[in-house]
């Protein structure tokens, strides 16, 4: 396979000049005559671009053919619209694949239903039914979870700590000097209780500062945390809250707002995911900054090694958050 120090030495070019045309970079200015040249000697001398070598990289020599994941969604679509964490987790995944010159089928619902397709691996986004796991198993032993992490599996998965963001958002409300801490959560089905719920209640009893009259729970739209706020603020309610998604903070701000009270004054805020609205809000939320699109395309890279080097010791890899104070805390 020919160097880029070859391609330079024919076309009578510095190396630096045939990297940045073959990479396209938008930047160069150079004749479109040069450009020409270079790309015709290096399709001569048969020089790989970098997409290409970074997948024969990944992929093991024999595999000629172009790979087909199969990412099953948990969720319907409409979701990504409501809450734009799972269209970052979409995102993150669809331009790896790309990347790598990946063929990839979405498919919302775990709808299974791929007309005989070859599969080479699938991506499972959010937790799935045993009935689901049992077909999903008989299609390929590459398997990888995102967003969700099944120990008793031997399936690879790339998460969130929510047990670490619950319990770190609990010990800023306590330095603060908060007494009582609430929380407006969400659910996806009566039998999947929510992990940052639990993790929530179990650190905060603990730390004797939460109390179950405090918990409100409905779905992760924007209209569900109007409701419970609504609720809540026709009680004796604390003076801070955990919202488990920013999703819900946006429905939760638009209540407090009506009531006419203040924030964070009479009601703190800290949500979680960062989505992009999240700091032109009114006040502008403090969340934890969930790397979303970086789960999807580590997922992924997964994938590809696990297919790679036949690996069958699961690896459960966890994505960092950070807390980004904004306007609905004290300073």
């Amino acid at each position: 396979m020919a160097t880029l120090k070859e391609i330079a030495y024919e076309a009578g070019v510095s190396l630096a000049t045939v990297s940045r045309v073959l990479n396209e970079d938008p930047t160069l200015s150079v004749k479109e005559d040069t450009k020409r040249r270079i790309f015709e000697i290096a399709e001569k001398l048969e020089y790989k671009t970098s997409a290409t070598r970074k997948l024969a990289a990944v992929l093991p020599s024999k595999a000629k053919e172009q790979l087909h994941f199969l990412a099953l969604y948990n969720y319907k679509q409409e979701t990504e619209i409501n809450d734009p964490y799972y269209l970052a987790i979409r995102h993150g995944i669809e331009t790896q694949c790309d990347k790598f010159d990946i063929s990839l089928t979405n498919s919302y619902e775990s709808n299974l239903d791929i007309k005989n397709s070859k599969v080479d691996g699938i991506l499972l986004i959010g937790r799935q039914t045993e009935e689901q796991l049992k077909i999903i198993k008989k299609l390929t032993k590459n398997i990888v979870y995102i967003d969700y992490t099944d120990h008793e599996e031997e399936f690879d998965s790339v998460d969130i700590d929510l047990v670490r963001i619950s319990k770190e958002v609990i010990n800023f409300f306590i330095n603060q000097g908060y007494g009582t801490i609430g929380f407006i959560g969400g659910q996806d089905d009566e039998a999947t209780p929510d992990i940052r719920e639990q993790a929530f209640i179990e650190y905060g009893q603990l730390k004797g500062v939460v109390s179950e009259a405090d918990l409100y729970r409905g779905d992760f739209s924007s209209s569900s945390g109007y409701k419970l706020a609504k609720k809540m603020l026709e009680t004796d309610h604390p003076s801070a809250f955990f919202i488990a998604s920013d999703s819900i903070a946006i429905g939760v701000l638009r209540a407090i707002h009506e009531q006419g009270l203040s924030i964070p004054k009479d009601i703190a805020l800290i949500s979680v995911n960062d989505i992009p609205t999240a700091k032109f809000t009114f006040p502008s939320l403090s969340t934890v900054r969930i790397h979303s699109e970086l789960m999807g395309s580590q997922g992924v890279n997964l994938l590809i090694e696990r297919r790679r080097d036949e690996r069958v010791i699961p690896i459960h890899a966890y994505i960092p958050s950070n807390l980004r104070l904004r306007d609905t805390t004290k300073k």
